[in-house]
This record gives structure tokens, C-alpha cells and sequence, in this order.
């Protein structure tokens, strides 16, 4: 039915078409007996004639032929504007001489309506991908936090008080930076997230190194292993703990292929980049820490929360370790 207040369905159509042309029945007739003018009797009767029963359905009231259809090469100036200059429909419109309502309609046909559609840096149309299974790709990444000093953070305490903590922090610890301003330390969080699955491993630690970071690898591939899943590549970034040698033998004793990103393109590993947001969110400004102590406490809870219980968009609103199906009491 083609909308709620139609009078025929397309069963209700054929019964009427059949009465005219196998019945015998005048237009009039069967108009009547169904409560519709005779007009619309004879068309489905004259459409039974041609068509048969397939005829009986509704069509598209699209027209067959759009004269007034934008040109292909007007198309492409519209979309490179878009794309190049990140202009909206007005702007377009005024620089193309173009009706606004016309280049709204061109972009949303190219997909490029929403600036979300499209790349930040190429305005290119973002290619999206994931791959088959649990263990086909792993993204691996390091998150930069400062050290929470004593006291909180200038997020919640403000400016004053937090550079007195730091301060008083600096001078506990007896760290100091280069030009000898006081320092707190930096939380270096090396983070694993499974490509298929969006399940996150994690780890801080006080620095970056190759033995540390290949260190955080083997446990995490372990890890994954006890939740049933076999790695069998890594993407990284070409930081230099992943371009070492010892990152290359540890992967090659894994029997892991090593993958690596394009040069300064972190959206390739858009993945993880997309969970330090969420780590960021959810975890490590989340709510006042007295301590680095007591935010780094906090991490295992976060990230059971994250694997468990958060719903996640990209994979239909469910908890990523719901993906994980060969995993036994996942849900508690």
C-alpha cells in the first residue's frame, strides 16, 4: 500500500482489474463496488491488461527523464570545491552562481554533505575497513599523559593550586625538566585494540622504549591468546620503538606480520587514535585524581568497563567483547 489512506491494495486492485477484464464488468460497475472513481478502475484494469498480476504493484513516481539534472562537469566543480576548500552549500553557490538548495542536493548525492563523510587533511571520502576476525590486525599505540602531581591536576583544582601541587610534587620527587622548571613525569599508556573486535588492552609505564614496548606486546598477545584469539598481524605507528630491530625479531618470534602506518598519517591507525579519545574521556580526566597513584589505579576498572559493558557504535551498539563469541562468561 503506498500510503495509509490508499483505498486499494495491490490485492484488493487485482480482484478489481479481474472483474473487469474476466468478469465483464463496466468500469462504472466495478468503481462502484470498490468505492473508487471509474478512472482508476480502467487504469488498473488496462495495467492487468499489459502486465498481468506484476502490474498490480505500485510504481515510482520518479520521472523517466530529468532535463533539468545538474551538469556532470558542474558536479565536479561542486564537489571540488567541498573537498579542497571545505565550503558549505552557500559559499559553493555564490562562487558557482548556483541555486544553494541545488548544491545541497549535489553533495548529499555524492555523499559529501557532512564534513564527517570526508578526510580532514585530502577531502577525500573516508574509506572505512574492518577486518574478517578477532586477531587479523591489532593496533598498538602510546598515549602521552602528564603525571597527576599530589593534591589534582589544574582541571579541577585550577591553575593556582594545580601549579603548587606540581611544584610540591616536583620537589618530593626531585625531578626537575631541562631548564630546570619543576617536573611531575609523563604516564606513558601503551594501548592494543583488536581490529575486529574493538577489545583493549592496556599498560603504563614511564617510558617508550623499544624493551618496553615489545615487552607490553608479548603480554598483550598473550593476553588476547587466553580469550581465544591468535594474532596475526600488528599496525604501528614509526615511532622508533617500532622500527627497531627488536621490534621486528620479537614480532617475527610471535610469527605476527609487522604493518606500519603511512608517514604522518595517524588516521590510518584511526582505530586506537579513536580510543586514547575515549581513554582520555572516560578514564584519565574522568573525574578528580588526588594522585598519579590513584589514577593509575583506576585503569583496570576503566578498561573492564570498556571491553564489558560500553556499548559500541561502530559494531551495532554492543560490548566488544561480545565479538569475542568463543569466550565463556564474557558478561560478567
Amino acid at each position: 500500500m503506498s500510503h495509509a489512506n490508499a483505498a486499494l491494495t495491490p490485492r484488493a486492485r487485482l480482484r478489481l482489474a479481474r472483474l473487469i477484464v474476466d468478469g465483464g464488468w463496466s468500469p462504472a460497475r466495478a468503481a462502484e463496488r470498490y468505492d473508487v472513481s471509474w478512472r482508476t478502475a480502467n487504469k488498473w484494469a488496462d495495467r492487468y491488461r499489459a502486465e498481468g498480476e506484476a502490474g498490480m504493484t505500485d510504481r515510482s513516481s520518479r520521472p523517466h527523464r530529468q532535463p533539468n539534472l545538474t551538469p556532470a562537469p558542474l558536479v565536479r566543480k561542486i564537489v571540488h570545491l567541498r573537498r579542497k576548500r571545505r565550503w558549505g552549500p552557500v559559499p559553493i553557490a555564490d562562487q558557482l552562481g548556483l541555486a544553494a538548495s541545488t548544491v545541497h542536493a549535489v553533495l548529499t548525492r555524492q555523499r559529501a554533505n557532512r564534513l564527517s563523510h570526508l578526510d580532514r587533511t585530502t577531502g577525500e571520502p573516508i574509506r572505512r575497513y574492518e577486518h574478517l576476525a578477532p586477531g587479523d590486525m591489532l593496533h598498538v599505540d602510546v598515549k602521552k599523559l602528564g603525571n597527576v602531581p599530589d593534591g589534582g591536576g589544574w582541571r579541577y583544582v585550577g591553575r593556582p593550586a594545580g601549579d603548587r601541587n606540581r611544584r610540591a610534587t616536583a620537589r618530593r620527587t626531585g625531578r626537575r625538566r631541562g631548564d630546570h622548571e619543576p617536573a611531575i613525569g609523563t604516564a606513558y599508556v601503551h594501548t592494543v585494540i583488536d581490529d575486529h573486535s574493538r577489545v583493549a588492552y592496556a599498560e603504563i609505564h614511564d617510558d617508550e622504549t623499544a624493551i618496553t614496548a615489545t615487552a607490553v606486546l608479548r603480554r598483550a598477545v598473550a593476553w588476547y591468546a587466553e580469550r581465544g584469539v591468535t594474532t596475526q598481524r600488528v599496525l604501528s605507528d614509526n615511532g622508533s620503538a617500532c622500527k627497531s630491530h627488536l621490534w621486528r625479531d620479537t614480532c617475527a618470534d610471535l610469527g605476527i606480520t609487522v604493518k606500519k602506518t603511512r608517514p604522518y598519517r595517524p588516521q590510518t591507525n584511526g582505530k586506537i587514535e579513536r580510543f586514547h579519545r575515549t581513554l582520555a574521556d572516560g578514564w584519565a580526566f574522568a573525574k578528580l585524581y588526588t594522585s598519579e597513584k590513584a589514577r593509575r589505579a583506576a585503569l583496570p576498572a576503566f578498561l573492564h568497563d570498556y571491553n564489558h559493558h560500553q556499548p559500541h557504535t561502530a559494531i551495532g551498539k554492543l560490548a566488544p567483547i561480545t565479538r569475542l563469541n568463543n569466550l565463556a562468561g564474557h558478561h560478567s
